[in-house]
């Protein structure tokens, strides 16, 4: 297994969220795009109705895309995402997504994707999604069972 690599990102608060700081529990680190766009709007609130089986998997689920600060947080009031961290990996612009492997360098911005970091930091399950299609909160969970 691969180890997961440790950023320090502002969530939609403007507070510092640090990987390394869920060790003991699982991490979803769901990439998406960009904020304000339709598919990526689903899969935060995906991840924000499903906080509870999450918290009974012994997991936190993170949102990340290359959106400012002010803009996760007028996206997250938006759409009602209260619970879920939205980190912004704007600066330097994408370093994170980088680090994974997974930032379209010609279009400025990740790719959608899903990162499942066990309880010790390493991935232990991953997926890259096409651009329109919203990951299967379903097909996670099961991930995070594993």
């Amino acid at each position: 297994m691969q180890e997961a690599p440790n950023f320090t990102l502002k969530n939609q608060h403007g507070q510092e969220v640090t990987l390394h700081s869920f060790r003991g529990k699982k991490v979803v680190l769901s990439f998406h795009p960009l904020a304000f766009t339709r598919v990526c709007t689903y899969q935060m609130q995906d991840l924000e109705a499903n906080r509870e089986a999450f918290a009974q998997r012994n997991m936190v689920p993170l949102g990340l895309s290359v959106d400012p600060v002010p803009a996760k947080h007028a996206w997250a009031k938006e759409i009602g995402v209260r619970t879920v961290a939205l980190l912004s990996d704007f600066w330097p612009h994408g370093e994170v997504a980088k680090q994974y492997g997974i930032f379209n360098e010609e279009e400025g911005f990740s790719e959608r994707a899903v990162f499942i970091v066990d309880e010790e930091g390493y991935i232990m399950w991953q997926k890259i999604y096409p651009r329109k299609e919203r990951p299967d909160i379903e097909e996670i969970l099961r991930a995070l069972g594993a």
